[in-house]
Order: structure tokens, then C-alpha cells, then sequence
């Protein structure tokens, strides 16, 4: 039977040794790499973070995994969310592919049903993020905006000019607001 709570001193040793390691591994590859890196920007971002997470603790707990190993797992990782940030940011249809667009649920005290059903986001949870802005009456309500990272972005009513921090936005029968 394998043991469960104590295996031995080497295996603790073990451990301790490629979690120290391999943390300070990943901190100089991200430090490297830029603060876009960890950024918390889109799902895309979420799953670089993610993955980075499984292969520390992998390099940690599996013995079949070498400190080497790890380090090249880490610098994959961290080297195609360069390219693919740095592309991103010169190519749209990159970051178009990757992040998606942001969506108008409501605008000028209306809901948006089909951006709504697309999107899969309730009534409720518009309200809800018009509360979380503090605000309280949906007339005075520009817009709510669902961003690419999951966020609600809530605008209150123009007070001059246009809505220009909507370009961008996606809305129903059109295909962008604002180019």
C-alpha cells in the first residue's frame, strides 16, 4: 500500500527543492516576459495562468517530471503568449481570434434580447452590474457593455459628445459600432 500521509525525507526534500526552484524559474520568465503576461485581459490570458499553475505543481508532485522539464514547459508557455499578445496587438483578426469583442447588453434603457441570448447573460445580472457601479436608475444608463475578460463595463448618460468609448462594441444587426 502507498503511503498516505509520510512518504519519506527525500521525497519531502524533493519537493521543497523543485517548488523553490521552479517558483523561481517561472517568477524570472514572467518578470522576462512583461506584466501582459499574468494579466487578467481575457480567457485566453486565464488559461496561460492556468496552465502555468498545473506545470509548477507537476514539476512539485510528479516524480517523472524534471526541474529541466518544467523550465521548457514554463518557457513554451510564456514564449506563445508573447507571440501571441505581440500579434494580437498588430493583427486584428489575431486578437479578434483571441479575445473576441466586447458586447452591448443595454443601451439608452433598453435590453438587448438578442445580445442577451448570445451572450448568455440575464436581466438580472445587467441590473446587478448597473448596482455594482453604484448606480440605481436604468434610465440614466448609457450603455452595459459584457468586455472580453467577462466584466461588465456600466456607462452612465453622455453628458457631451458621443459615446466614443463604445467604438468597438459589438451590437445586434450591425456588425461594429463605430469603425
Amino acid at each position: 500500500m502507498d503511503p498516505i500521509f509520510f512518504d519519506t525525507i527525500v521525497a519531502l526534500l524533493r519537493t521543497a527543492v523543485l517548488g523553490v526552484l521552479g517558483y523561481a524559474s517561472l517568477v524570472c520568465l514572467l518578470r522576462i516576459s512583461g506584466r501582459r503576461t499574468l494579466s487578467k485581459m481575457n480567457a485566453f490570458d486565464l488559461v496561460v495562468t492556468v496552465a502555468l499553475g498545473s506545470v509548477l505543481a507537476t514539476v512539485m508532485l510528479s516524480k517523472d517530471v524534471t526541474l529541466a522539464q518544467g523550465g521548457l514547459a514554463f518557457a513554451l508557455l510564456v514564449g506563445m503568449q508573447y507571440i501571441v499578445t505581440w500579434a494580437s496587438v498588430r493583427q486584428r483578426w489575431v486578437r479578434q481570434l483571441v479575445t473576441g469583442e466586447p458586447a452591448l447588453l443595454f443601451f439608452r434603457g433598453d435590453y438587448l434580447s438578442h445580445a442577451l441570448v448570445k451572450a448568455r447573460v440575464t436581466k438580472d445580472e445587467v441590473r446587478a452590474a448597473v448596482r455594482a457601479a453604484g448606480l440605481a436608475d436604468l434610465s440614466k444608463i448609457e450603455a452595459v457593455v459584457l468586455e472580453t475578460d467577462g466584466s461588465f463595463s456600466v456607462l452612465g448618460n453622455r453628458s457631451v459628445g458621443d459615446a466614443s468609448s463604445l467604438e468597438g462594441v459589438t451590437t445586434p444587426g450591425q456588425d461594429r459600432r463605430r469603425q
